[in-house]
């Protein structure tokens, strides 16, 4: 099966979630540069999820340098 040229974006809110930060630490990478995302027509901000995967890195270590919440 051919694999989808458009990836899922995600929102500050979700990332956010996800890494148990709060949306202005997104924010805040976002204009540091340390983490990639999109702006929509309206210029929001999404996140691709490859991004998130890699925020997640799998070794476990720590990408941004702010600790990663665990379930």
């Amino acid at each position: 099966m051919e694999e989808s040229k458009y990836q899922k974006l995600l929102t500050v809110r979700q990332v956010a979630e996800v890494l148990g930060v709060s949306q202005v630490t997104i924010r805040t990478w976002d204009r540091m540069g340390k983490i990639r995302t999109i702006r929509t027509p309206g210029n929001h901000r999404r996140i691709p999820e490859d991004e998130l995967a890699r925020l997640l890195n799998p070794d476990g270590s720590d990408v941004l340098g702010a600790p990663v919440a665990s379930s």
